[in-house]
């Protein structure tokens, strides 16, 4: 044995020998659940080089550190997340605000449209380009519109892409006019996102608070859903092609899965106004949501409650948001102009971890998994400070949901048993149209 080296000890696992075992990982759980709390230090770094709000935000599908970002002055910018810095800009790509954009597989150009009836191919900067304002400081290709557009989305490993706005509209590079222009009854579509692993598959959020998807193969329309409130956003889980999230009106966000739409599968609360943007991480275990409120959440796709909130006293209402390519980041545009990065697990360290530091970690997380559910360590890992304005917003909520809840039952209560009790109904569903 070296010098300076921990000697290895043998470890009888047996458990008579162990008798305060449980007590004493109960312990090390209650401290390390503490000591997140301590570390929890999720805020990164601000990018603020945008003279006006950040409207959308654009991962790249290879190079984890590299942004695209559009605001409502017309600018786009590309930046390294490396280097905290933009490293291509195009001043004035559109006349009014950039309203999307999206990047082809193979992260060599990129798309935006804009309000003027414009969508317009540009060309990846990279940071190790010599010439990068040349690279883009020039459109490849501009196709017009006959009205606004709202959105685009391109289709996985192709060369076509659509656009929405008075209708959902279907292009081909090669073309400058739409192959297919579709609409179902909707004075605006609001958003469109093409299904990444069902690449066949297109779904649209319309202003009449409808949820649509179509079929490029046919080009047609497969489903329509109607909610209680419009729909601001929409995004497909990478992993399973059949489950999708939509971010709300209602302050919630739904999840439905495709194959049965007659209500949502589930119901995520804890944001008290609307929700503005929302995007799964690569994993498909989890999504970011930005909303009215001027915070951002990290919800488990599976649960009702959000794990994080995080929010500054500068921010203002988030428009984007995005998880990175490797899951370890999101990113939030607001208001204020500020493209803000933010840890995924708040307490986490960055950068390379030792292989005993890691091990330790990974014991730690364990036992916190185990012990989740005692109400010491669930009153600790769950709580979490709020701004002023978001709490009394809470309180009011659930006095509002506790009267409803108590009108029922008095209600009820009067009808000398003619009136069965109801449970007011938190699924968002009114009609379905196939």
């Amino acid at each position: 044995m070296r010098k300076g080296d921990v000697a290895q000890v043998q470890r009888n696992p047996d458990p008579t020998l162990h008798p305060f075992e449980r007590a004493i990982e109960y312990q090390r759980a209650l401290n390390a659940t503490k000591l997140d709390k301590v570390f929890a230090k999720p805020f990164v770094c601000a990018l603020d080089e945008h003279k006006d709000g950040v409207f959308c935000l654009e991962r790249h599908p290879s190079r984890v550190a590299t942004l695209l970002s559009g605001s409502c002055d017309g600018e786009i910018r590309v930046w390294s997340l490396r280097s905290k810095k933009t490293i291509g800009v195009v001043p004035e790509a559109h006349d009014g605000f950039v309203r999307g954009l999206t990047c082809m597989q193979d992260g060599e150009r990129f798309l935006s449209c804009g309000d003027d009836k414009l969508v317009k191919i540009w060309r990846m900067a990279t940071d190790i380009d010599e010439d990068i304002q040349e690279r883009i400081s020039s459109p490849i290709a501009t196709y017009l519109g006959e009205s606004s557009f709202t959105g685009i989305s391109h289709q996985r490993n192709t060369d076509y892409f659509a656009t929405c706005g008075a209708s959902l509209q279907v292009w081909h590079h090669e073309r400058a006019e739409p192959i297919h222009s579709i609409n179902w009854g909707t004075d605006t579509i609001d958003h469109v996102k093409f299904n990444q692993l069902e690449t066949h598959i297109i779904s649209t959020l319309g202003s009449d608070r409808t949820i649509c998807l179509y079929d490029l193969r046919s080009a047609s329309a497969v489903h329509k859903v109607v909610l209680n409130m419009k729909s601001n956003s929409l995004s497909w889980n990478p992993m399973e092609a059949y489950m999708f999230s939509i971010a709300n009106e209602d302050q919630n966000c739904y999840t439905f899965d495709m194959r049965r739409l007659s209500e949502a599968y589930q119901v995520h609360y804890d944001h008290v106004a609307a929700v503005l943007d929302i995007d799964y991480s690569p994993t498909g275990k989890e999504f970011v949501t930005g909303s009215y409120d001027k915070t951002l959440r990290i919800f488990p796709a599976d649960q009702m409650h959000s794990r994080e909130v995080y929010h500054t006293s500068r921010m203002h209402r988030i428009f984007a948001t995005k998880f990175s390519g490797d899951s370890t980041f999101v990113i939030s545009g607001s208001e204020d102009t500020n493209i803000r990065l933010w840890k995924a697990q708040a307490s986490k360290p960055l950068g390379v971890l030792h292989p005993r530091e890691r091990r330790a970690l990974e014991y730690k997380d364990k036992l916190k998994e185990r012990f989740q559910h005692l109400p010491e360590i669930r009153r600790i890992a769950k709580h979490r400070h709020v701004p002023k304005a978001v709490k009394v917003a809470r309180d009011q909520k659930r006095i509002h949901q506790d009267s409803v809840k108590r009108k029922e039952i008095n209600r009820v209560k009067r009808s000398k048993g003619k009136l069965v009790a109801k449970k007011p109904s938190e699924r968002p569903i009114i009609s379905e149209v196939d």
